[in-house]
């Protein structure tokens, strides 16, 4: 049923394709293949909407379950489903996140501007040895799949030097590389002021009486479910953080988009504080004190702030060794303390020492934030205004 459901998908896609032509000022988004409403392509489309673009361009995105708070008046539409095909057949420019669906034609008169999710610190594509995802079987047809896919993106966005060089070579890009940092971070540089903060947390439902704590760790590409959803297994002790912790502290917990587990976090309630999907991590960037991470790309972007992060990496030797693979010597480079059991980071978060990472640290962010100055998403809509005038 499924198979035949997709046939007829792709038979429906390219009759819109030969019947309806290219809208010049049709724009279509999505983040994480509808999952959420955030990331880099929420950036931009809330900097269109804040500056008028969108009385002059016809903005839809879609969404894979409800639609989201959206300002301004862009439509919304089912990922997938009948309109998703029309609105694909017939957009000017793709704004994007993530890849769609292979089946999907790109017409001569749009253009693909893929915003991807991170700079890269475990191996991508053609630069991995094997694969062990959910939905993939072999490396061989995973790497042809995605690079096939590639083919069609007009534009990339980098966030850094050492992106432009990875992508171009792990994704086979020969697209137009943008390096202009990312601009889900102009936030993070705009943003950054104890006004903002202050009420963002109150709009959070945060205490304003205690340091926060963000833990967002990556997912593990072995680790899913027979449905091919991926799991969340925290090693973390939190009933021991909250013991050792509460009185400061309390805790953020933001998984990677592809999870899809439910926990329910009553038993933690006023001190663990979980936000899913619909909610924009940079936000949570903004009102934490401190990051705890693994191997996420989040790392990268939350360096902009200067703030402390902590590194739980319990299962460093597999994930380097089996799972991905790095691109940089991850201790060396890291601009924090790396721990492997609950005590270890609490006692780092204990005894942190701002001035003993603080060389680690510039180096870090100079070497992965140079471009992120609070204006990638200006420098999109620039790109987006020229190409729907009929320029190149």
């Amino acid at each position: 049923m499924r198979l035949l459901v997709k046939k007829i998908a792709i038979l429906l896609y390219r009759i819109l394709c030969v019947i309806f032509p290219v809208k010049q000022n049709r724009i279509v988004f999505d983040s994480s293949m509808g999952r959420s409403y955030s990331g880099n392509p929420k950036a931009i489309f809330e900097y269109m909407v804040e500056n008028g673009y969108t009385e002059k361009w016809e903005c839809t995105w879609f969404y894979e379950d409800n639609p989201y708070p959206i300002p301004g008046d862009g439509f919304q539409y089912r990922y997938g489903r009948l309109r998703y095909l029309f609105y694909m057949a017939t957009a000017k420019i793709w704004i994007f996140d993530c890849r769609q669906p292979e089946f999907l034609i790109k017409r001569k008169n749009c253009y693909y501007i893929q915003t991807w999710h991170g700079t890269p610190l475990k191996k991508l594509v053609l630069d991995m040895e094997d694969v062990f995802m959910a939905n993939e079987s072999d490396i061989e047809s995973y790497q042809k799949t995605f690079v096939k896919n590639v083919q069609i993106w007009d534009y990339l966005i980098s966030q850094n030097p050492f992106s432009t060089v990875t992508f171009r070579r792990a994704f086979a890009f020969e697209g137009e590389m943008l390096e202009i940092g990312y601009p889900r971070n102009d936030t993070l540089v705009v943003h950054n002021n104890e006004e903002y903060i202050t009420k963002l947390k109150k709009n959070l439902g945060l205490p304003e009486d205690k340091k926060v704590i963000l833990y967002a760790p990556t997912f593990r590409d072995d680790e899913f479910n027979e449905d091919s959803t991926y799991q969340f297994k925290p090693q973390l002790s939190f009933d021991k953080l909250r013991e050792r912790l509460g009185d400061e502290y309390v805790v953020i917990v933001k998984y990677h988009y592809l999870i899809e587990d439910y926990i329910d976090w009553f038993a933690y309630a006023d001190f663990i504080y979980h936000f899913d999907q619909t909610y924009d991590i940079a936000d949570l960037f903004l009102v934490s004190d401190m990051l705890v991470t693994d191997y996420s790309s989040v790392m990268f972007d939350y360096s902009i702030l200067k703030r402390p992060m902590f590194f739980f990496a319990y299962d460093l030797e597999k994930y380097e060794n089996e799972l991905r693979g790095f691109y940089f010597d991850y201790k060396g480079e890291i601009p924090g303390p790396v721990s492997t059991t609950t005590d270890e980071l609490i006692k780092d978060i204990q005894e942190h020492d701002v001035e003993l990472y603080k060389k680690k640290y510039d180096k870090f962010v100079q070497k992965f934030n140079p471009f992120d100055d609070g204006k990638s998403s200006k420098k999109v809509v620039d790109l987006v205004d020229m190409l729907t005038r009929g320029g190149v």
